[in-house]
Order: C-alpha cells, then structure tokens, then sequence
C-alpha cells in the first residue's frame, strides 16, 4: 500500500527539524506501508494541479492526502480557485489511478480575522470532502481540543511565524492524521 501526501510549507516541514510527515512515516513504516511525501514550501493548490503530472500521477498511491489551505488563505488564492484546484485534483486522482483521498486542514489562529480567513479555506475543504466524498482530517478540531484537554495554548504548539507549526504542533497533526489512517487501513483489510 502507498500513500502520497501532496501539499505546500506544513506537510514540506519548513521550519522544524521533525515534521508531522515523518511522525506519520514511522507508523506507515509498521504498518506496511510506502509514504512519499510530495510537498514544497510556500506552494498552493495551484502548485498541485500544476505538478499533477509530476508529483502525484507517477506514483499511482492507494491513498492521496492532499494538504493546502495555509499557504493559500496568506497567498492569497481566492476561496473559488482554491476549490477548484481541490476538485480537479480529486477528479484527476479518481480517473488516473482511484485513490482513497484524504483532505486535511490545518491549525486554529488566536487572531480572530486570521482565524475567519483560514475558516473559510477549511469550510471549503469539508465542502469538498462531502460533495466528492472524500476523508475530511479536521486536525483544526482535533488541536483545539489538544489544547483545551492538556490547558495550553496556540502558541505552545506554533512557530514564531503563527502559520506554521512547531514539532509539538507537528506532533498533534501526526495524532490526527495517524487517527484516520488506522480507520482507512483496518477498513481496507476488511474490503
């Protein structure tokens, strides 16, 4: 089994040494399967749809976590292109070689307008999930409520640039990530 994850400056790891990716790639490594991690920083849905071709199509994964959103929302990418590079990146995986597909989103801001910008690319996210159904990661849920059970805060968990997370946040976007893919790869082994 092979899992592509496709995505810009979070799952490229800019900034930390450890990043979510490797975290992921231990447990892929028990579980038997290949990660290939196919993102860069600073690139957007744009770069996806761009490097289909390159970065995720020769590949052929079983599983395709696509993971933009950030470097989107700050770009910016408006809420409409970003969409639709989320939807023709979906659509080409399914024609091409059908994947299991995954989205994920990222972390919640303190800055309540950052916060408002980057909601409306996560919104976008589900909304995407549910009318392809695709694997939604809300790993922007999954921190809150990491950092409500173990009292800390945002920044705690994020670098001193606030869009991207340091190791410990990496560590809580691995906890979310790994927790879907125990879900998918049991229900795998059921089918």
């Amino acid at each position: 089994m092979r899992l592509l994850i496709r995505g810009g400056s979070i799952p490229a790891g800019l900034g930390v040494k450890k990043n979510y990716v490797d975290i992921v790639q231990e447990y892929c490594a028990d579980k038997g399967i290949e990660l290939i991690n196919r993102s860069r920083p600073k690139e957007t849905s744009f770069n996806g749809i761009w490097s289909f071709y390159e970065d995720i199509d020769p590949f052929k994964p079983d599983i395709l976590m696509i993971h933009f959103g950030i470097d989107d929302a700050f770009c910016p990418v408006y809420r409409s292109e970003f969409k639709e590079n989320l939807v023709q990146m979906v659509r080409l995986a399914r024609k091409r070689f059908g994947p299991v597909i995954m989205l994920a989103t990222s972390q919640p801001f303190d800055d309540p307008y950052e916060m408002e910008a980057v909601y409306i690319y996560y919104r976008t996210i589900r909304e995407v999930c549910l009318d392809l159904e695709c694997e939604m990661i809300p790993v922007h849920s999954y921190w809150a409520g990491y950092v409500m059970e173990k009292s800390i805060s945002n920044s705690d968990l994020i670098q001193k640039d606030n869009r991207y997370p340091n190791e410990k946040g990496h560590e809580v976007f691995a906890e979310a990530i790994i927790h879907k893919l125990d879900r998918l790869v049991i229900r795998r082994i059921k089918d």
